[in-house]
């Protein structure tokens, strides 16, 4: 299972900044597949998660936006981020699983990362590099020095 999340009966806590409220949370319920027997038939425990991205009060404008570029390949047409967990054979579980892995996504989308800043190698690197070239091509330029009559 996925590392838990802080939870409030009113918000989902995403981030210090950030806590979405649950009431723009979706949760379905329907019968999960794969190994169970008789129980995974009668039970409905897979739960889909959605948010919608474009409605929440969550986040401010540059926030939505991060998250809309990040998470484009999980939003359905109408906007909203989808989450599935069906690992668990309780309801509960998979709820709470979905909610981790909710806050987990947007966590990600919003964390900003540093900007890289280039480097040149230092003036002994370049120094070292050149000389084990000379080297290298001295020892091979020695090689064929032995055939010539």
């Amino acid at each position: 299972m996925t590392s838990p999340v802080e939870q409030r009966d009113d918000a989902l806590i995403v981030s210090p900044t950030v806590a979405i409220p649950r009431s723009e949370l979706t949760y379905r319920a329907s019968r999960a597949g794969g190994a169970g027997g008789q129980h995974v038939n009668t039970s409905s425990t897979r739960i889909e998660l959605l948010w919608p991205v474009d409605r929440t009060a969550a986040l401010d404008e540059p926030a939505r936006a991060r998250v809309r570029e990040k998470l484009a390949a999980r939003l359905d047409a109408e906007g909203n981020v989808r989450v599935v967990a069906s690992k668990e054979r309780s309801q509960l579980q998979n709820r709470e699983a979905a909610d981790a892995r909710l806050a987990e996504l947007v966590r990600g989308a919003l964390a900003v990362q540093k900007k890289r800043r280039p480097t040149k190698p230092s003036r002994a690197a370049k120094e070292k590099r050149l000389a084990e070239k000379k080297r290298k091509s001295e020892r091979k330029r020695e090689r064929g020095r032995g055939f010539e009559e």
